[in-house]
């Protein structure tokens, strides 16, 4: 896999390029900052980029804010944040598009399970911190929420968390439409979700499924 790193830390930069070189993967780039990140990623075209969210300029939420417009431009590129702490403001829309990657920087000391999160992110899927799940869904019961599901609905459910529309899902699954579209419908009632705002039902579904996952 190639991979870009965005890190502010140059102890932390090195560290993490030498671990994920001695796994197996090519570092094509580095960056110390969000708008070299940029560029790096332009120049190198890699399959994932790892990016702190927070990098200078401004030392505020530039990786993520980075990571945004990444996901605008390369719509198939991987992005893993890494943090501190956790901060769920630019989260909720980075999640639903699938092949993200959200998680603290002490998982990074569980090496195996660091490397397959970042494999599961560059495959099109999803890999969240358990803390960052519980603060974006509120630390509802999930598990709870998610056995209401019918087998069909919780696959349909599995293909949201991927990032695909309601197209995909039906080709996925080779079911019409509009089926889709009552089977979405069906698991935000039981989730309870219709009465959230309607850009973000989806995205706390597919939160509510990768917390039990």
């Amino acid at each position: 896999m190639r991979i870009v790193i965005g890190e502010d830390s140059a102890l932390f930069r090195e560290g993490l390029a030498h671990l994920l070189a001695d796994a197996g993967h090519e570092i094509v780039g580095l960056a110390g900052d969000a708008v070299r990140l940029m560029t790096v990623v332009d120049e190198t075209t890699p399959d994932l980029a790892v990016i702190d969210i927070r990098m200078p300029p401004d030392g505020t939420d530039d990786g993520a804010r980075a990571a945004r417009r990444l996901r605008e431009l390369y719509p198939s590129l991987g992005i893993v944040l890494l943090s501190q702490h956790v901060e769920t403001r630019h989260s909720v829309e980075l999640v639903s598009t699938g092949r993200f990657g959200y998680l603290l920087k002490d998982r990074v000391l569980a090496v195996e399970e660091f490397l397959d999160a970042l494999d599961r992110v560059a495959a099109g899927g999803s890999a969240l911190d358990p803390e960052v799940v519980g603060r974006l869904i509120g630390q509802s019961r999930a598990e709870d929420r998610l056995a209401a599901l019918t087998p069909r609905e919780r696959e349909v459910l599995a293909l949201m968390a991927e990032g695909c529309t309601n197209i995909g899902i039906s080709r996925r699954l080779y079911l019409t439409e509009r089926t889709v579209e009552t089977h979405v419908g069906s698991i935000l009632a039981k989730l309870g979700l219709l009465s959230n705002d309607e850009q973000h039902r989806r995205v706390l579904a597919v939160l509510t499924y990768l917390g039990q996952h």
